[in-house]
């Protein structure tokens, strides 16, 4: 009850899942108390204070005290910075557990690194979980000398870490490392065959930078493990018939653009194309044919012949001759003699069952040419295709694209196509965070969350007040009709703060954006610098100086860099009088984003400790995020000359499309935990298995019992030793095989599991259950089976003196493997298709262009394109506002002045 009570007052404050910082307050005191004994010591001093500390149960009250006032002391001696009661704060609450609430510029990343020190020294290993290597290796770097003071070991792991580095690094006391980094490493280290090829430890705490990013929106994308099967290039023909098709006639996107499907006409189009292909290469086959029956009579006609066999062929000669004539005279008698047709060509079917491989091809090779955009989801460079990670802004290095749609893109742009492969295992942030026994984290924005982070994994948020009052300022955002009026709006306000001399930090959605508006800069002759992911390198240099007078800087998903903004630029040496006099860093958006939370990432960028600052976000109605997320009946917008909407309905409908899109993204993350959640447990299960075959004799045991004859007829050749590390390899590859066809039947069934419910009748079918039932029945048996296919390969495996011969005995191991993340359903399901099919059904014919009528004519139809055809009704939040805007039409201006009056 008490609970309850809590959780309705933090809701009731807007703060859900923040916690009262009076005991931490408290503590903070004494640790300043404290301190006044530390800064008497010397380096060495302070260091053997700190391993006097040390112990294996973790810090109590009174050492926390202590250690604190030794950190907060060797911050200063090692940074210059001795980190304010808002940073011990911080630190405090993630000894607890908590996650920290704590805005950008207040000192998140010492915090950190205090709290991170104090679990080393209660004998725990830390793994700071970032968002990406370059700050993964820069906080490790940066804070290294605190540690050092401390006595405390810290390394960190980046894409380019060699196994070997991966290892050392991982056995350190606090190790940086990106979640992604982390999340793979698990992966392979679940599939080595040796205990000696491990590299990471034991999951113990985890303390996660940026826990909003890390937490919820990368839990929506789960990390795969593939291993090479072959090489898959798409047919030519099918990348260039894709081509030809046209949107809206021979294919349609569903609604919130995850999903592409062929027409009928666009069906029978492709039917018709690859028919006519068919036709054209059996005519090309027949020709091969008939040349090689030619080439051969000519060849047997070209060899020497006795004079009897030239007799014989002039006696044939002359009988063919005679049945010729006899030919011609019978084809003259009969003037109405026939033709014989040809038989007639069957009819190609997309969905016949031996097409299924081209069915597939289409399906790829359409959603490649159709929702991945370049520079978008994708760069091409040094010949090869590149994924950028939507949540960074940066490029995903040694990731790609599951089910043939990397092979697709790469057709698509042609360049050479990757080898394919299948799904060897995969993990959600989720289940990889649940494993350490201790999480905590910080972040700039983690009370909207807050109800998050308690449902998926159990912690409060603490929210700390900055150490200075924050006095940025926060414009309104400025809607306009069209995506064009608001870019010429928003280059035209670019130019006017620009003239003032303000610095300038502009926010885009992705590559394409930013150098759109970088041209568009270029043609109103504004210098300025772009950072996306074609230069992702430069990042430090070019943010540390976004703070220097009469800079601009143009950078995509700025609110997950992590990088301080100082005005004056990174010394704060560059006229930072003058930054302040001019009101400060001014960031501006070009979009709202999917989360209110993203968009507050982006504006605390702006008037860091204090400094002075402002923010302002330009959108449209014909924003992504809008056609995407709203409904437009009933909207009668009336814009000025400019193309701006002041009225309060269009407002509202952008603020009721980023409330949908971020419950949207909430129902991924649940959605996406609820389906990996039993796969989790079956996975615990496998793993518990193979853990004793790769660290026990389970296997020697397991198949000297199944197979016991020719288990002692191979000790007695070859060697026990031998003979158990081939047992041990095969009960492995049999294991892990066994797993990996589970996960492709449990990908399929998830494709197909929501038409269940559609035959469920009366009794409705929960997908989520009917998905639960089949995976349990289809992983009952797993582990048997595995057992009897390893005794099957181990009564006929060829084991010699040297080991088991796994290509021959018929267990090869992935060649090759790679790693990527991936929406859990990239395609969607077949309901999402159906459903999209229906919706498009019942659209009503788009009509006049927006631009043909006048502002006072505006109906329905004076929409962006993009919100024309849409169904539904007004959300309830809109509905008050439209009645209100039709009465005041019903009453007229004076009627209207009385009303509000009244």
């Amino acid at each position: 009850m008490a609970l309850k009570i809590a959780s309705r007052f933090r809701r009731l404050l807007q703060r859900p899942g923040s916690i009262d910082l009076g005991p931490y307050e408290r503590l903070t005191q004494l640790v300043g108390e404290a301190e006044e004994s530390v800064v008497s010591l010397t380096d060495e001093e302070l260091t053997e204070a700190a391993a006097e500390l040390r112990t294996t149960g973790g810090l109590h009250e009174d050492e926390q005290i202590e250690f604190l006032a030794l950190a907060r002391d060797a911050g200063k001696r090692a940074l210059g910075e001795r980190a304010f009661d808002g940073q011990v704060v911080g630190a405090l609450a993630m000894l607890q557990g908590r996650v920290v609430e704590m805005a950008t510029g207040e000192g998140k990343t010492l915090a950190g690194a205090i709290a991170a020190a104090g679990y080393a020294i209660g004998g725990r290993k830390v793994h700071v979980l970032a968002v990406n290597d370059y700050l993964a290796k820069r906080d490790a770097e940066w804070m290294g000398p605190v540690y050092e003071l401390l006595g405390v070991a810290v390394s960190h792991v980046g894409q380019v870490s060699t196994p070997e580095e991966r290892r050392e690094a991982y056995q350190a006391e606090v190790c940086y490392v990106p979640v992604n980094e982390i999340g793979f490493d698990v992966l392979r280290d679940r599939l080595v065959t040796d205990v000696d090829d491990r590299v990471t430890v034991d999951a113990d705490v985890a303390l996660v930078d940026e826990a909003d990013s890390v937490l919820i929106d990368e839990a929506r994308v789960p990390m795969v493990l593939a291993g090479a099967t072959r090489s898959e290039a798409l047919d030519d023909d099918v990348v260039q018939l894709v081509r030809t098709l046209r949107a809206g006639l021979d294919y349609e996107i569903d609604g919130d653009g995850r999903t592409v499907a062929l027409t009928d006409r666009g069906t029978d189009k492709v039917e018709k194309a690859l028919g006519a292909r068919a036709e054209e290469l059996a005519a090309e086959e027949r020709a091969a044919e008939e040349l090689a029956t030619d080439e051969a009579t000519d060849e047997a006609e070209t060899e020497p012949e006795t004079d009897e066999a030239a007799d014989e062929a002039a006696d044939e000669a002359a009988d063919e001759a005679a049945d010729e004539e006899e030919t011609v005279d019978a084809a003259d008698e009969s003037d109405d003699a026939e033709v014989e047709e040809p038989a007639p060509v069957e009819e190609f079917n997309l969905y016949a069952d031996e097409n299924l491989d081209r069915l597939t091809q289409i399906n790829v090779a359409l959603h490649a040419e159709v929702l991945l955009r370049r520079d978008v989801d994708y760069l091409v460079r040094d010949g090869k295709v590149s994924l950028i990670n939507n949540n960074r802004g940066r490029v995903a290095k040694l990731q790609r694209w599951p089910d043939g749609l990397q092979a697709a893109v790469e057709a698509k742009e042609a360049v050479p196509v990757s080898d394919s492969g299948e799904v060897l295992d995969s993990i959600t942030v989720q289940a990889l965070v649940k494993r350490y026994k201790t999480l905590c984290g910080m972040t700039g924005t983690a009370v909207v969350v807050g109800e998050s982070l308690q449902e998926f994994y159990e912690v409060d948020v603490a929210v700390v007040p900055p150490n200075t009052p924050n006095i940025r300022k926060d414009d309104p955002d400025r809607l306009y009709l069209t995506v064009e009026q608001k870019n010429e709006a928003l280059v035209k306000h670019i130019g006017v703060v620009h003239e003032s001399g303000r610095p300038i930090l502009i926010g885009t959605h992705s590559v394409e954006e930013s150098e759109q508006l970088s041209d568009k800069l270029e043609a109103a002759e504004i210098e300025h610098v772009v950072l996306n992911a074609k230069n992702d390198a430069e990042e430090a240099a070019i943010i540390a100086e976004a703070g220097v007078p009469g800079t601009v800087t143009v950078s995509t998903q700025m609110a997950g860099r992590g990088t301080d903004i100082r005005l004056g630029g990174r010394d704060e040496s560059h006229d930072k009088e003058k930054a302040i006099e001019l009101g400060g860093l001014y960031v501006i958006g070009t979009g709202l984003h999917a989360s209110r939370r993203l968009d507050d990432q982006l504006r605390g960028r702006a008037g860091r400790q204090g400094d002075p600052g402002g923010t302002l976000f330009f959108a449209s109605l014909a924003d992504e995020l809008v056609t995407r997320y709203s409904v437009s009946s009933g909207l009668r917008p009336h814009p000025d000359d400019t193309g701006r909407l002041t009225d309060r309905k269009s407002i509202a409908m952008l603020e009721h499309a980023q409330r949908v899109a971020d419950g949207a993204n909430a129902e991924l993350h649940r959605t996406t935990w609820q389906y990996n959640r039993l796969t989790g447990q079956q996975r615990a299960i496998l793993l518990e298995t193979r853990e004793k075959v790769l660290t026990e004799d389970l296997a020697a045991t397991e198949l000297a019992e199944r197979a016991k004859e020719r288990y002692d007829e191979l000790v007695d050749k070859v060697g026990e030793d031998v003979v158990n590390a081939a047992a041990r390899r095969i009960a492995l590859g049999h294991l892990d095989r066994r797993w990996t066809d589970h996960l492709a039947y449990l990908a399929d069934l998830r494709e197909g599991i929501h038409l269940r419910s559609l035959a469920g009748g009366i009794v409705h079918l929960k997908p989520i259950d009917e998905f639960n039932k089949s995976a349990i029945a289809s992983f009952d048996t797993l582990i048997e089976d595995a057992w009897k296919d390893a005794a099957e390969t181990f009564g006929t495996a060829e084991i010699t003196a040297e080991g088991l011969d796994e290509e021959a005995s018929g267990i090869p191991r992935p060649t090759a493997t790679w790693t990527y993340l991936v929406n859990d359903n990239p395609f969607g399901t077949e309901a999402d298709r159906i459903l999209g099919r229906l919706r498009n059904a019942i659209k009503p014919e788009s009509a006049v262009e927006a631009e043909e009528i006048l502002p006072e004519e505006f109906d329905e139809e004076d929409l962006p394109e993009e919100l024309r055809d849409v169904d539904g009704e007004l959300p309830e939040e809109l509905r008050e506002t439209a009645a209100e805007d039709e009465l005041s039409e019903e009453l007229g201006p004076d009627d209207e002045k009385s009303r509000k009056k009244d």
